[in-house]
Order: C-alpha cells, then sequence, then structure tokens
C-alpha cells in the first residue's frame, strides 16, 4: 500500500507509437483516481523534443515537455511502436535515463520502449520482455538482457511490457501494488477486463490454436522453429528434438497444414524478415543473416517469390496514388494502412 499523496508518472512517446499501448498505460490510472475520488495519479506525456509526436496510427498527441527537461516524476515509461532502433537517433537520452534511475526513479518501456532501457543498459542481467515481433533482434542485438516472452516483466524495480493490452495488465499490477487487489479489480471491471493477466503468462497464442492443429507433437516442432535465430536448425535436428523422423514430420505437416516442414519454415523465416524490413532500420544484410539466410541472393530471391517485391523495396517510400482531376491536392486518405501494435 502507498503512503505518498500522490505518484507521478512520465510517458516518453516516439513518433510511430502504439495508440492503443498510450491509452491502456494511461487509462487505468485515470480510472483507479476515479474510483479513489481524488488524483493520486498524475502524468505528463513527454517527447524527446517536446515536439507533438504522431502516433503509429496518425494521430497526433501533444507532448507537454522535452524529456531533458522533466523532473519529479517517480516512474518513467517509454512508449515506441514502430522501428524501436528510432532512439539512436537521440543518444542524449541513454544518459539522462540512467540518471533519472540513479536518482531512484522507477524506469520502464511498452512495446519497443525496452530498447532504449536496453540501449542505456539498465536491462543488463534483468529478466524483461518487448513485443514478440522484436524478440529475436533483441536478444541479438542485447545477450545481456534475460529476455522472456511474458506479457509484462517486473525485475527490481523495472518494467517492461510487450505492448497493446498488455500495457492494461501491467498498470492494474501497478495500482495492485500500491492500492491492493481490491482496487486493481475495480479498475479491471470497469474495462470490462475479466481476468487480470499476471508476469508469466505468455504474450501469443497457444500453437495449436494460432495454426489450428490438433498434433502436440506437430506444435513442438513449430515452436522450435519459431525460436529458431540465425542458427536455424535443420529438419533432421528439429526431429530429432521431438523424437521423431523427419519422414513423420514431414507427413505432420502435410495432413495439418498442406505443405512441407520446409516450405512452412521459408515462410516463418520470411515473415520474421518482412517485419524487421517494415518496423526497424537494420540494414537488410543483417536482417537476412539474422532470419537464418546464408547468402543474400537466397535470401532476395526468396523473397521475391513470396511477396513479388525486393527486400530493399520494403525500405522505399510508397509512391502517392495519382490524384483525381479536380481533387483538392495534399489531401490524406480517409484510412492509413499502418501497423498498429
Amino acid at each position: 500500500m502507498s503512503r505518498q499523496d500522490t505518484f507521478k508518472l512520465g510517458l516518453l512517446l516516439f513518433p510511430q507509437f502504439s495508440l492503443m499501448a498510450f491509452s491502456a498505460t494511461l487509462e487505468p490510472l485515470r480510472a483507479a483516481n476515479r474510483l479513489l475520488d481524488r488524483e493520486y495519479y498524475q502524468w505528463v506525456i513527454l517527447s524527446p523534443d517536446g515536439g507533438p509526436v504522431v502516433a503509429s496510427n496518425g494521430i497526433p498527441i501533444a507532448a507537454q515537455a522535452a524529456f531533458s527537461a522533466v523532473e519529479g516524476i517517480d516512474l518513467l515509461l517509454v512508449c515506441i511502436g514502430l522501428d524501436p532502433l528510432q532512439v539512436q537517433a537521440y543518444p542524449g537520452l541513454r544518459g539522462r535515463l540512467r540518471q533519472l534511475a540513479s536518482r531512484g526513479c522507477q524506469v520502464g518501456g511498452v512495446s519497443g520502449g525496452p530498447f532504449l532501457l536496453a540501449e542505456a543498459g539498465l536491462l543488463d542481467g534483468r529478466h524483461c520482455t518487448v513485443h514478440w515481433e522484436y524478440s529475436d533482434f533483441f536478444a541479438a542485438r542485447y545477450p545481456r538482457a534475460k529476455l522472456q516472452q511474458d506479457v509484462f516483466v517486473v525485475d527490481r524495480g523495472v518494467f517492461t511490457c510487450s505492448g497493446g493490452t498488455a500495457a492494461l495488465d501491467m498498470m492494474l499490477h501497478f495500482i495492485r501494488e500500491h492500492h491492493g487487489s481490491g482496487l486493481a479489480l475495480s479498475v479491471a471491471e470497469q474495462f470490462i477486463h475479466p481476468r487480470i493477466r499476471e508476469q508469466g503468462d505468455r504474450q501469443r497464442m497457444a500453437v495449436h490454436t494460432r495454426y489450428r492443429i490438433t498434433s502436440p507433437r506437430l506444435a513442438e516442432v513449430i515452436e522450435l522453429m519459431e525460436q529458431s535465430r540465425a542458427d536455424a536448425p535443420g529438419l533432421r535436428d528439429i526431429a530429432a528434438r521431438v523424437a521423431l523422423s523427419t519422414r513423420q514430420v514431414e507427413r505432420l505437416f502435410q495432413r495439418h497444414l498442406g505443405r512441407s516442414p520446409s516450405q512452412f519454415y521459408l515462410e516463418l523465416r520470411l515473415a520474421r524478415a518482412r517485419t524487421l524490413l517494415r518496423d526497424t532500420s537494420q540494414p537488410v544484410r543483417a536482417i537476412a543473416a539474422e532470419c537464418g539466410f546464408k547468402s543474400m541472393s537466397h535470401f532476395s530471391s526468396s523473397y521475391r517469390r513470396a511477396y513479388a517485391r525486393r527486400p530493399t523495396d520494403e525500405r522505399q517510400p510508397q509512391a502517392s496514388p495519382p490524384r483525381k482531376k479536380g481533387s483538392a491536392p495534399g489531401k490524406r486518405p480517409a484510412f492509413r494502412k499502418n501497423k498498429i501494435r
């Protein structure tokens, strides 16, 4: 139970942040204040330079201060959506983050936010999590961090959260630590959230649910494929780990998924590469190696067959559609196809 009169949160936003994660972070605190009938939780919206920040769905959010100017906060949460390595464009933030942490301010990251914490060395030796799309990249880049696949992780005062609705669960945990489970449950009910997920709950649905398969052995094989990184094991090695022959694995894939294990494995690695190409600034060659491709030629040809475009095309700005005669110049389309996490 907290004995403070107020608790102040700083929420640091980066361009293309997730509005879902942003709302799921702040709304539980607003609801808690309403149920407490006082403004116990206070917050300030920050950006690297103090200017407005545009979310991944195109909605701008006005910042109240620059990160360098903030003082008197009890917890800083970093919210990053697309391209988590954009933090490298702000080298001064790492030192500032370490300074706040050394003064007793709690720190945390949501969605891609753990990248900034890791860049600052605050996740070395700590258990942490990050959005599942970035987990392979994160694990390879920050081997000193103890990455887990949980919805959120709290380790010695450092909060990390996979993003999206998981931020709601993390903040409910936070409220429970301050005011007990009664208030946390009441806030959860306000948001029609019947079960508060805990640290230890996995981010993704179980393999058998996602692929609609009933074979436990096939699910094991797919899990091993999803967990593989640059040193992608061959089919023979994967089959041996689940005590099957390669022929048995091939039959399972054909029976349940209608394709060969090698084709499925390739599709899995290409999808992972596509996410990294679109959502990070990591070099194309590094992405190919990270996704288990031994040569650029193999990666490029496989990518073109799968998506009818070159890997480098994912880095090119999308051409604007031709303007209809008589339409107003500069008018934006009604919908934008941005990925939100």
